[in-house]
C-alpha cells in the first residue's frame, strides 16, 4: 500500500512565496510517486525497496525550492540514486556531504518502513559516498543563488 507524504506536512512546507514551478514540480512528483508505489511488490530476491519521496520529503522539498524555481534548460547525465545518495537525502546526486555542505540542503530524514541492515538511512548525516562521486576536497565552488533562486 502506497505511503503518500501527508497534507499537513505539504502544507507545512509551502510557505507561499509564489513559487508555482517548484510546487508543480513537487506535485508530479508525488503524483507519480504514489503510482509507482501502487504497483505490485517485487519479488526475490528483492527484499527491501525505498521511497525517499516519503522518509526524506523535508530535504527533497528544501532542495526543489531551492533549485528548481525558474525554468532551467537542463541535461542530467549519469544519475545515481544509490544507497548513499538519493536514498539517504532525497535528492538526486550520489553523496549527502554535496548535498549538506555544497548545495546548503537542510530537511529531517525520517527511517523508512523496513530498512536493509548492510544500507541504514542515516540522511545529511551519512559519510559514505557512492562509488562514482569524487572526494569533498574536488568539489566544484559552491553553487550561487541569484535573487530568484535560479543558478
Amino acid at each position: 500500500e502506497p505511503v503518500l507524504v501527508a497534507e499537513e506536512e505539504e502544507e507545512e512546507e509551502d510557505d507561499g512565496d509564489g513559487d508555482d514551478l517548484a510546487r508543480r514540480f513537487l506535485r508530479l512528483e508525488r503524483e507519480q510517486s504514489a503510482l509507482l508505489q501502487a504497483l505490485p511488490p517485487f519479488g526475490e530476491p528483492v527484499s527491501h525497496v525505498y521511497h525517499p519521496l516519503d522518509y526524506a520529503w523535508k530535504p527533497h522539498c528544501d532542495f526543489v525550492r531551492r533549485y528548481c524555481r525558474t525554468p532551467k534548460r537542463v541535461l542530467f547525465l549519469g544519475m545515481n540514486p544509490g544507497p548513499f545518495g538519493m536514498a539517504q537525502t532525497g535528492v538526486p546526486f550520489g553523496e549527502a556531504w554535496h548535498v549538506r555542505e555544497w548545495l546548503q540542503v537542510v530537511g529531517a530524514v525520517k527511517k523508512p518502513p523496513s530498512e536493509h541492515p548492510k544500507r541504514p538511512v542515516l540522511g545529511l548525516n551519512c559519510r559514505r559516498a557512492e562509488r562514482s562521486e569524487p572526494a569533498p576536497h574536488r568539489a566544484a565552488p559552491r553553487p550561487t543563488r541569484p535573487v530568484d533562486g535560479a543558478l
